[in-house]
């Protein structure tokens, strides 16, 4: 079967836009049209520089009847209200991370495009790629036995030395597990299913940071949000896992994502990269072996996830960076954050399906 080329736009021409407007013009089953910005300037500048067919305005975007999905790069302040006026108008959406800020903006959301017929997806598409699918097929195989137990650490002195504007990492849905978990929480998802109940204990160990970085080197922030973030995950398949999210830590010598079988130990690459490496230490073995990489698409490759969506839409069947599993991921944050402010368990009310693995599929990236 031919996979005719879906036509889409794009909304929000920050930084992250151009890769995905790089990748989204190799692959097979994208068909790119435009790109809109608040800022029409940022727009304009994308459009030139990649030579797509047309600057929108977000009206315009809202009501070609052509495009079928916009993908939402704006800020995440935005996300909920810009997916919300794509599903209203009929279109499907496919925000980066986290899918909205507030959880009631996400389930309001997922309700509208259910009952308007159209799909809701969401970033990160890491797990999609090369090194979290290889640790699928391990995990599949039964190398490691049954999981029973994971970790999974994000440690960092925040991004006030290098952002030059980063002051919304430290207000209301910043922090570094809004920031950061969805990397690690997706991929711990998509390999090990639902989590069924969670606690936390969260602090804020400075109230005040000091901007390092240009152009607002010494303005001095207000800290809003936990700054150093532990949750308790127990999954509705059995293990256990524990996530650490810090912007409070100089220093650390600690593994990024760990899941432990009941044969043997599996070491996960960075979720918030497409490639490897990837380690196992069975039972009995006295040394890690890294597995070669045996899925596709090992370079960075933000974008697939919107063309799995595309061919889920095509042909009927589900896609797998689904906007039913990011508002689990942001359900899981937001319950974190609540378990501890009222020192109890918290069962979640939401839940999703383990996606697929990708195997090879029937769109391409381009050379």
């Amino acid at each position: 079967m031919v996979l005719l080329p879906t036509p889409i736009g794009i909304i929000g021409c920050g930084n992250i836009s151009t890769i995905y407007i790089e990748n989204s013009k190799r692959l097979s089953n994208i068909l790119l049209k435009g790109c809109a910005d608040l800022d029409r300037s940022r727009a304009e500048a994308q459009v030139a520089r990649f030579g797509l067919s047309k600057v929108y305005t977000v009206e315009e975007m809202l009501a070609d009847p052509e495009i079928e999905l916009i993908i939402n790069l704006t800020i995440p302040a935005a996300h909920g209200d810009v997916a919300l006026a794509a599903v209203e108008a009929g279109k499907s959406v496919y925000n980066e991370k986290p899918l909205t800020i507030k959880l009631e903006d996400a389930q309001r959301l997922m309700a509208l495009a259910e009952a308007k017929g159209v799909r809701v997806g969401a970033a990160p598409d890491t797990f999609l790629g090369a090194g979290l699918q290889t640790c699928r097929q391990v995990i599949d195989s039964g190398e490691i036995g049954v999981p029973v137990a994971a970790t999974a650490f994000m440690l960092g002195h925040g991004p006030e030395g290098w952002h030059p504007s980063p002051e919304f990492f430290y207000q209301v849905g910043g922090g570094p597990m809004f920031d950061m978990g969805p990397y690690y929480l997706t991929a711990l998802v998509s390999l090990l299913g639902p989590v069924r109940r969670v606690t936390g204990a969260t602090r804020i160990s400075f109230p005040q940071r000091t901007i390092t970085s240009q152009p607002n080197a010494g303005k001095v922030m207000n800290v809003e949000i936990p700054t150093h973030v532990t949750g308790l995950l127990d999954f509705a398949s059995g293990p256990v896992a524990t996530i650490v999210t810090s912007f409070d830590v100089w220093a650390a010598e600690v593994p990024r994502i760990e899941i432990y079988g009941s044969e043997g130990t599996l070491s996960l690459p960075d979720p918030n990269t497409f490639a490897g490496p990837v380690r196992v230490r069975r039972q009995g073995e006295s040394q890690w072996r890294e597995v070669p990489l045996s899925a596709p698409f090992p370079q960075n490759s933000r974008g697939i996830g919107v063309a799995d969506m595309l061919y889920g839409m095509s042909m009927g069947v589900p896609h797998r960076a689904s906007g039913q599993m990011a508002l689990h991921v942001l359900e899981i944050m937001h319950t974190i954050h609540r378990a501890s402010d009222q020192g109890q368990h918290i069962q979640l009310q939401s839940t999703c399906d383990r996606p697929a693995p990708l195997g090879q599929p029937e769109w391409k990236m381009l050379d």
